[in-house]
């Protein structure tokens, strides 16, 4: 099947970041959100990095121009009357992204795929919300979506060999290196970098070191880019704390017991870099 038009759903971080590297590819693309305030903010990220990358000597100015050209600006779902590839990059909740999936199956043509961005939210069940379960599929991009290579590529239960090929495919013409996932809590990204972190936050917890000894030890000893307690700050004590709850839920295991600190923090709205507090202070 060939994808030419793209929709994304949600124009935040992780949305306007796929939109962008959609369009630099040469997709037509929808970017989606329920307020045009939201979808102006996300166009004005994108046309920051791009402005950046012309400084930079990457792009020329008509090759950027050409890029924002490629992405309109959607307030309705049923824009994706025409699309080829619905890439859902909404909230991180099942009852939202279901609800989401449930209208779209109705929308999208026939043809089309429909993907979640979900970094843990079981696929299958995103699916079976639908009558076309076989053509449902993971594409968990990696923040931030214009720098990171990898796509998680996330089969459910039922999708579709030919649907997984072609989305392997149009991965691949975005600059992405695509892996391929079964479908299990936290797929393998989350399921090896959350119960890090969450180790991170024992540590921390328990006295074993300060937070910029814990950071230290995994920069300079592991060769991490960042410390595990600074990332959580960045990735947001919310999220993490949803996607331990997911691991724990899923698997069962007591090994992905959240830490009672990171519970402690999220419930006092020390969410991280994006509030401002987290395991550090940011202006």
């Amino acid at each position: 099947m060939t994808i030419q038009t793209v929709m994304v759903i949600g124009a935040g971080q992780m949305g306007s970041g796929i939109a962008q590297v959609c369009a630099q590819a040469g997709f037509t693309v929808k970017l989606n959100d329920i307020k045009q305030e939201f979808f102006e903010r996300g166009l004005g990220v994108i046309t920051k990095n791009l402005s950046r990358d012309v400084e930079k000597g990457r792009k020329t100015e008509e090759e950027k121009q050409g890029i924002l050209g490629r992405i309109t600006m959607s307030l309705d779902l049923q824009d994706a009357a025409d699309v080829d590839l619905v890439i859902e990059a909404a909230v991180e909740n099942m009852e939202i992204k279901q609800s989401i999936f449930k209208q779209l199956d109705t929308i999208a043509p026939k043809h089309a795929i429909l993907a979640t961005n979900t970094s843990s939210l079981p696929i299958t069940e995103i699916a079976a919300v639908t009558e076309r379960p076989e053509q449902v599929i993971g594409m968990h991009f990696m923040n931030p979506v214009p720098v990171m290579k990898l796509v998680e590529i996330i089969r459910g239960l039922a999708t579709a060999d030919e649907v997984y090929q072609s989305v392997e495919e149009m991965t691949r013409k975005l600059g992405k290196t695509p892996v391929e996932v079964n479908d299990f809590p936290g797929f393998v990204s989350n399921r090896i970098l959350l119960p890090m972190i969450n180790e991170a936050i024992y540590a921390l917890y328990e006295g074993v070191a300060s937070k910029e000894a814990i950071d230290d030890v995994m920069k300079l000893g592991m060769n991490h880019p960042m410390g595990p307690l600074t990332l959580a700050d960045f990735i947001g004590l919310d999220t993490c704390l949803s996607i331990m709850e997911i691991l724990h839920e899923g698997l069962g295991d007591s090994k992905y017991r959240p830490c009672p600190l990171l519970r402690k923090y999220v419930a006092a709205g020390w969410l991280g870099k994006k509030s401002g507090r987290g395991f550090y202070v940011y202006e």
